[in-house]
């Protein structure tokens, strides 16, 4: 069941995660203020939806990495804590702040300095979740990266 459970967990985080970041980047390129304030009033409500999803992928995946070793294992065990602290210290907090801000049309230095800090966690989140995602199905896969 856990070897069913994490591979979805983890694809609905990802996936939640890369929508944040695609209409926060879309509605500030492509539309009006508007917009932008309705996006960023709704991702908090995402998280209804991440928060259970990461917790899952990474409950899960504890249990499944305490049956296996490996450098692909251990590659996923030292992003998990750097994936953790960038949405708790830096996503989720910028995420209602901005949804504060754009609520009140304060599309101020401040939003857009933290807009930033956003989207470049975000991808970081991106990336690290990504690299994840490839070792779990090399894991699941039996294939293993050969030596150079």
């Amino acid at each position: 069941m856990t070897k069913t459970i994490h591979p979805i967990a983890g694809g609905i985080a990802l996936l939640m995660i890369l929508g944040f970041w695609l209409s926060t980047a879309w509605s500030e390129l492509f539309t009006d203020a508007a917009t932008v304030a309705t996006v960023k009033s709704l991702i908090p409500w995402g998280f209804l939806i991440l928060v259970p999803a990461i917790a899952t992928a990474g409950i899960s995946g504890a249990r499944l990495s305490a049956r296996r070793r490996g450098p692909l294992v251990a590659s996923k065990q030292k992003r998990m804590p750097f994936i953790a602290a960038n949405g708790m210290l830096i996503l989720i907090p910028s995420a209602f702040y901005l949804s504060f801000k754009a609520q009140a049309g304060a599309f101020d230095t401040a939003f857009y300095a933290v807009q930033g800090l956003e989207l470049v966690a975000g991808a970081v989140n991106i990336t690290l979740l990504g690299l994840n995602m490839r070792d779990g199905l090399r894991l699941v896969s039996g294939r293993r990266r050969q030596p150079a």
